[in-house]
């Protein structure tokens, strides 16, 4: 289960201890790429569940094989938006539990003179506002690029804004706080602080260099 963070009202954290168990392999740094890449997904699968809770249903009348009856069924078109490139990992994982989302891209890239992220791709279905999006990304930092991202989300179109990453510093939280108070962000773990270069303490380290193998 998600709870909201006592400090942070648009932040819930998960305690299941089956997550945590997975979470501390994932801050190991012993853990290679391979291993490092099967838990990131199983993490992400394992938080879809609690992330769809406020998911809209209907219901439905199906046949069994011994008799008609109601289920609820979630008819909104879902779209997964991974942050690229580590963003990818996770989607894997939410896409094995919830395979008819749809799948958005975004790049970002921090703009050396500006220092502020800017977009190099963008491929979005065009309809964002039939139904929830889930924006991924493994590490929110200082915020500045799940804020952007948002930010282009809500230009393409998207009304219904939630966000999982696994691990978030409290400088990242509450920008998107500041920014986007409506947007719910969802994470494994709520860690200490940010370094001197941006970095999450304790954090896992850079999450797309340990998920691909180019550290």
């Amino acid at each position: 289960m998600a709870l909201e963070h006592p400090e942070h009202p648009n932040l819930y954290v998960f305690d299941h201890p089956l997550m945590q168990h997975k979470l501390g392999q994932l801050r190991d740094e012993g853990t290679g790429f391979r291993a490092f890449r099967a838990l990131m997904g199983q993490v992400a699968g394992l938080m879809v569940y609690e992330v769809t809770r406020a998911f809209p249903s209907v219901e439905r009348e199906i046949q069994t094989p011994v008799e008609a009856t109601t289920v609820r069924a979630i008819e909104a078109r879902i779209t997964v938006v991974p942050i690229l490139r580590a963003g990818l990992g996770m989607a894997e994982g939410v896409l094995e539990v919830m395979p008819e989302a749809r799948v958005g891209h975004l790049g970002l890239i921090r703009d050396e003179t500006t220092l502020l992220p800017a977009r190099y791709l963008s491929k979005l279905p065009s309809d964002l506002a039939a139904g929830p999006v889930v924006l991924i990304d493994p590490m929110l930092a200082t915020g500045g690029s799940a804020a952007a991202a948002v930010g282009m989300l809500r230009a393409a179109g998207a009304r219904d804004l939630s966000m999982i990453c696994l691990v978030a510093a409290p400088e990242g939280v509450t920008k998107m706080r500041e920014e986007h108070p409506d947007v719910r962000i969802y994470a494994a773990a709520l860690d200490r602080e940010l370094d001197d270069n941006g970095y999450i303490r304790p954090g896992l380290g850079d999450a797309g260099d340990r998920l691909f193998g180019t550290g």
